[in-house]
């Protein structure tokens, strides 16, 4: 019998990295990204003009390869593709000692 282990819902976590909740965010950030260019059909050629970020960025950072790309500047990316970003800060339920930093797409 395969011994099934349910995820956490991170995989980098799961995997030990260190930087987990920043990889996981900037992975929802980059799909997103992703998932805009390619409904607008752009090339990463065009996508880079946009994107005001060289090409071969704009290939890694949509192959997954985004340790050299701000979440900062995935949020501007998402601003100058016409999403409107807000940062809401609240306080965490009293069930966790800490916050967390989640991406949710309306």
């Amino acid at each position: 019998m395969t011994e099934i282990e349910h995820g956490s819902g991170n995989v980098y976590a799961d995997l030990g990295l260190p930087d987990a909740g920043e990889m996981l965010v900037k992975a929802q950030l980059a799909a997103k990204i992703g998932s805009i260019l390619k409904a607008r059909h752009l090339t990463q050629a065009q996508a880079a003009e946009i994107l005001g970020m060289p090409q071969p960025k704009v290939s890694e950072m949509l192959r997954g390869r985004f340790r050299g790309i701000s979440e900062t500047k995935m949020i501007d990316c998402l601003a100058r593709l016409g999403r409107d970003v807000q940062i809401v800060v609240k306080a965490a339920p009293r069930s966790r000692k800490e916050g967390r930093v989640e991406v949710v797409f309306v």
